[in-house]
């Protein structure tokens, strides 16, 4: 998975320079420190799914690119078959599915997420990005953090929220969660 991260960042990196986006500016379009879009881009941290997201917006590419290294050119549909999704290791906890990466100018980034149990007590890192998510848990239990709150979703409940507030997502029961995450 390191070496798939590596690739990614150095297509971030190639693609950025063609656009001729310098890493200050991208680093303030993400509100990260310089330092952070700079170990992304060599490959030293892992890229959240939703700075991926954002990145492929400032570029004006579709992500699948990014994830893939070819140009997306499906018009009408792309099918993705059970477990065939480019994955993504966001954190150790959080495992990306992407399920269009092939599919052209989509509005939304669809993702099977799967949750690991925290060994580690408290609240999980909170991240936030533009837009807005939609979340339905397929298996287990999950609990959201987002802006001071703390809500529990069993199989079947969904969530939709403005994804510009911190969030967090925790598998519950010793178990892992997985659920399908769209991002818009």
């Amino acid at each position: 998975m390191k070496e798939k991260m590596k690739e990614i960042a150095q297509r971030i990196s190639e693609l950025r320079k063609l656009s001729e986006v310098d890493t200050e500016e991208i680093a303030i379009y993400l509100n990260v420190p310089v330092e952070t879009y700079v170990d992304y881009e060599q490959g030293k941290n892992d890229i959240p799914a939703s700075v991926l997201y954002e990145i492929a917006q400032k570029l004006n590419v579709d992500m699948g690119l990014l994830l893939t290294g070819e140009e997306t050119r499906m018009h009408i549909f792309t099918v993705t078959r059970k477990g065939n999704g480019i994955r993504v290791e966001r954190r150790k906890q959080y495992k990306y599915e992407n399920l269009a990466e092939k599919f052209i100018h989509k509005k939304a980034e669809p993702f099977i997420v799967t949750v690991k149990p925290s060994i580690e007590q408290g609240k999980p890192t909170t991240n936030s990005h533009p837009g807005q998510e939609f979340n339905f848990v397929i298996s287990g239990s999950l609990k959201i953090y987002i802006h001071d709150n703390e809500i529990v979703l069993e199989k079947g409940d969904s969530i939709f929220f403005d994804s510009s507030y911190e969030h967090a997502m925790e598998a519950l029961n010793g178990k892992k969660a997985k659920f399908l995450a769209i991002i818009l």
